[in-house]
């Protein structure tokens, strides 16, 4: 056992030595730098993303300041110029936003919000116009029983979500939904919104086992990168 242990720490120190040294990352720090209108409350951000002219777009739980963060049209995106001025907000009164979670431009600045309480994920083009939508809001009389949680978990479903977290696009433009809370997989779409694919399956240890898959990125090359919350990893 103590030769394993030896031979491991040299291994890792031989590693360690031969990587690249990591750059600092210098930044200031620029207090208030969001000019939120005084009839706004800016409140919990869960999201932000910066488009090509600088502009910055805020996913917000604010629309209830006088209630619960979570329920109907709680969420608002806020839109900034790159100096921090107010410019609008996008998708006013939406019936979908209940819970924000995250937010994303696409390499045309489209606008892609993904709301955890409606199960819906929503593109808006750079006029503030809705363009595409995945998901559906449930209705009060979507059930015909009274609806009950169950373990584990329902199947998914094509084409539909339950508590989606996160979107990420591949260098042909196919878009990758993180449809993390209930199903835990991903959700792989063709750039014009058409179905590909459920990648992953609910579980924990195994390679493309996910547990809350809670948010997803690409690189130049395609790669996706999941972040598996729930198997403290990442996967690729």
């Amino acid at each position: 056992m103590k030769r394993i242990v030896i031979a491991l720490i040299a291994l890792l120190g031989a590693t360690s030595y031969a990587q690249p040294p990591v750059p600092d990352i210098t930044f200031d720090s620029v207090p208030n730098f969001l000019k939120v209108p005084v009839d706004m409350n800016l409140g919990e951000a869960s999201g932000v993303a910066v488009n090509s002219k600088g502009d910055v777009a805020v996913f917000t739980r604010s629309n209830s300041a006088g209630g619960p963060a979570y329920g109907a049209t709680a969420a608002q995106i806020l839109q900034f110029d790159k100096t921090g001025k107010f410019v609008r907000e996008i998708g006013k009164g939406n019936y979908a936003w209940s819970y924000a979670h995250a937010i994303r431009y696409d390499k045309d600045d489209n606008l892609w919000a993904i709301d955890k309480g409606s199960d819906m994920i929503i593109r808006f083009n750079p006029e503030g116009h809705v363009t595409m939508v995945f998901g559906r809001k449930k209705e009060a009389s979507d059930e015909a029983e009274h609806w009950t949680r169950v373990t584990p978990p329902r199947p998914p479903v094509n084409g539909q979500f339950r508590q989606p977290t996160d979107i990420a696009f591949d260098t042909d433009g196919n878009i990758y939904i993180s449809d993390g809370y209930i199903n835990s997989r991903i959700a792989k779409f063709t750039k014009d919104g058409d179905w590909v694919a459920s990648l992953g399956e609910p579980g924990g240890g195994r390679l493309g086992n996910l547990n809350t898959p809670h948010t997803i990125a690409s690189d130049a090359k395609g790669n996706i990168y999941v972040g598996d919350r729930g198997n403290r990893r990442i996967q690729v």
